[in-house]
């Protein structure tokens, strides 16, 4: 049986997103841990979260998880949702904070003046549906299709350093990558477990994603 874990430091709903994948993969065993020898040992690895970056990875370090989600995003299959997307960067401007640097890139906070195209203020944090496009195909992207709604609760973005690794991208009034991609990695801004068919077609599509 596959073991799929869901790292918990202390931020974010965590059941959401575990039975979300346990609905999508019953033959799977999942398993919520902040425990790094449980990580180590997982087959495959989910890295969600909510909060403010500083305080994320204040949390990380201080449960001793940082150098097992360091090594299980360079050898396992490996999602990341929200925070766990915007962790695996060099840096963010949230806090002036240091990220995992897994991935080469920043996180940038969107600007307080946002308007859309009939001129009418945009609120952040940016929270809602929102159409992604596919940037190129992917086996997460499998079954989804383009331009699917996916739910959105966040007030930075990540800023890959190499426009390669980005393999969706979402509209707030600027375009922003919202999901990016490296080997065995795949993470995303928006919540898969909240997105409801769309979502659970790429918890499913990861559940059995063999990179």
């Amino acid at each position: 049986m596959t073991s799929i874990v869901v790292i918990d430091y202390g931020m974010g709903n965590l059941r959401s997103v575990s039975k979300a994948i346990e609905y999508v993969s019953s033959a799977s065993r999942v398993q919520v841990t902040d425990d790094p020898s449980v990580v180590r040992s997982a087959d495959r690895v989910v890295f969600p979260g909510q909060g403010a970056m500083p305080d994320c990875m204040r949390e990380l370090r201080a449960r001793g998880l940082y150098e097992a989600v360091v090594n299980a995003a360079r050898e396992k299959p490996f999602l990341g949702i929200c925070i766990g997307l915007q962790m695996l960067f060099d840096h963010s401007e949230e806090g002036n904070t240091p990220g995992l640097g897994i991935l080469p890139g920043r996180v940038k906070r969107f600007a307080n003046d946002l308007k859309d195209a009939k001129g009418h203020k945009l609120k952040v944090p940016h929270m809602g549906w929102n159409a992604v496009e596919q940037q190129g195909p992917h086996p997460l992207w499998k079954g989804i299709e383009n331009h699917s709604r996916f739910y959105f609760v966040h007030s930075f973005y990540v800023q890959p350093e190499l426009a390669s690794m980005s393999v969706g991208s979402s509209h707030y009034p600027l375009r922003f990558s919202c999901a990016v991609a490296k080997a065995n990695l795949f993470a995303v801004q928006f919540h898969p477990e909240k997105s409801a068919e769309a979502g659970l077609q790429l918890l499913a599509n990861f559940a059995t994603w063999n990179p």
